[in-house]
């Protein structure tokens, strides 16, 4: 099942095995637990003796298997082949049930190990989903760390039946003793915060406490890593702040464009700027949001953001990099059906789909993108564009008109998502030509209509367009005297990670070439943290 390459990183990882591991597996007589023997076979090949075939077991789920630490209890369990994204998933949770210490840091380690209560776990992936592993991987981890949490990773595709009986139509999907936890991205720190009641009061007290920073970054994505990256290597007191370090490229799967870079995946890039970002002595305050910025009242003075935790930080300038999120439809039922048939990526929720009908709203790029990718899974696709005409890329919609399964509406305006209380059934949409109203009967909405900027909490504070984008000049400042923003939040026309990460870069220099030349106001000196 593995190739050699997979096999030689595979051997080199399994070296780092503390304690003895053993493989309980839950086998059937089908493909997929031929399948399954198959790959735990040749990782105990590779393992230098430190892994070991356990006896078989009679499981719910099969195929399904336990990885336990020899003689314990300690140990995380699969219901499915955890191989394309999840493959990283199950060499972590080899190595932690294993003994090898987690990168986490050891606050989050300890918080995880005080929890108090039964904690069982069901997650439900996809191989296709670039956000299920993050859940996976915490939640393995937590399994590992605290003998009252437990946890089984379920692949969703392969047990068809249960996703459905549990109205599941998104992943990553976790529930937390038979009750619904949480849909969509979860990191370690998130789930922790949602357990442990008192996390939150006390992120917030460390928050309070801190001196002011020269450069405060709002925004972890490629245009607050590069504005960070750049101010600190000028040697200035940066700090980070952000609701998800990664921002949107999280939820990116191939990135092709990236210069220099043939192909990377987003959690992948995100990754390598977190790392980047932390060479540095930057302060990375993550899984914070912001709610307010409050200008400095006198020029070189001390701008404040608030969070919405409650503290407050101030530095002598801030460069805004809050991105932008999916755009929603805005019509009745859309609200209603998340995460119910109306989602927004598919190759996370698209196995989901398989063998069903689905819409793609929106006929850019992304909307044509997804449509070929989710020809090849479901039933039929149709794509609704509000123009006269497609608008992405020729050879995209040159791949897109041989599929046999797509049928393409233009000048078609989506109005109402239809459902019957737990999931979608259908959708109406007007025909702009003809002011027609259609009806289209169907399992699945996935919209792709843009980008909507995350700027909301700056009414009042910084000058904005009717779409909400931060106004900025040549060098990245914005309305008000040292307040700078980049990527995706801003009037830059293009919104591409190559186009972020140089204006990051630009607003970072313009930061430090403001304070270089701008004498710092006696309030931003004297004003206690």
């Amino acid at each position: 099942m593995l190739d050699a390459n997979l096999k030689s990183q595979l051997e080199a990882y399994l070296k780092n095995i503390v304690h003895p591991v053993e493989l309980v597996a839950s086998l059937g007589a089908g493909p997929k637990s031929i399948e399954l023997k198959t790959l735990l076979e040749e990782i105990v090949s590779v393992s230098h003796g430190k892994v070991e075939m356990g006896r078989d077991y009679d499981d719910e789920r099969q195929p399904s298997f336990l990885i336990r630490r020899k003689g314990t209890d300690i140990g995380v369990r699969f219901a499915g082949i955890p191989l394309g994204h999840e493959f990283t998933s199950l060499v972590l949770a080899l190595l932690h049930v294993g003994g090898h210490p987690s990168k986490a840091a050891q606050e989050v380690i300890q918080q995880v190990r005080d929890l108090d209560g039964d904690y069982v776990f069901e997650t439900y992936f996809s191989l296709s989903c670039q956000n299920c592993p993050d859940v996976v991987q915490a939640l393995n981890l937590m399994s590992v760390l605290n003998p009252r949490i437990k946890h089984v990773a379920i692949e969703g595709g392969l047990f068809k039946d249960e996703v459905e009986e549990r109205k599941i139509m998104a992943v990553p999907t976790v529930f937390l003793n038979g009750e619904l936890f949480g849909q969509g991205r979860m990191e370690l720190e998130q789930i922790v915060a949602k357990l442990d009641s008192g996390a939150e009061a006390r992120a917030a007290e460390r928050l309070k406490s801190k001196d002011p920073f020269e450069v405060l970054v709002v925004g972890g994505g490629p245009a607050g890593a590069a504005a960070a990256i750049y101010t600190a290597r000028k040697g200035i007191r940066t700090g980070v702040v952000a609701e998800r370090f990664g921002g949107q490229v999280l939820d990116t799967m191939a990135i092709e464009n990236f210069v220099s870079v043939p192909y990377t995946e987003g959690p992948k890039l995100a990754a390598h700027l977190e790392q980047h970002v932390r060479e540095y002595e930057v302060d990375l305050m993550n899984l914070q949001k912001a709610a307010k910025l409050i200008p400095a009242k006198v020029p070189g003075g001390l701008h404040e953001v608030v969070l919405e935790n409650g503290a407050s930080l101030k530095s002598r300038t801030v460069i805004l990099s809050t991105g932008a999120r999916w755009r929603q439809m805005n019509v009745p039922g859309e609200d209603q059906y998340k995460n119910k048939g109306v989602a927004y990526c598919p190759h996370c929720d698209g196995p989901l789909f398989k063998g069903k009908r689905v819409a793609v709203i929106g006929g850019g790029n992304s909307g044509v993108e997804a449509a070929i990718d989710l020809a090849g899974i479901v039933a039929h696709v149709t794509l609704i564009e509000y123009d006269s005409e497609l608008r992405a890329d020729a050879v995209l919609q040159r791949k897109l008109a041989t599929l046999p399964n797509v049928r393409i509406v233009t000048s078609a305006l989506t109005t109402q998502v239809h459902g019957d209380g737990e999931k979608v059934t259908g959708l109406s949409y007007k025909d702009r030509n003809s002011d027609a109203h259609h009806d289209v009967d169907l399992e699945g909405i996935f919209v792709q209509i843009g980008l909507v900027p995350n700027t909301e909490w700056l009414h009042g504070a910084v000058g904005l367009t009717p779409r909400g984008e931060i106004e900025v000049d040549h060098r990245g400042e914005t309305s008000q005297p040292g307040i700078f923003a980049a990527g995706d939040a801003t009037t830059v026309p293009y919104k591409q990670i190559v186009i972020a990460m140089g204006e990051g870069s630009k607003a970072g220099l313009s930061a430090f070439d403001y304070m270089i030349r701008t004498e710092p106001a006696k309030e931003a000196v004297a004003e206690p943290a």
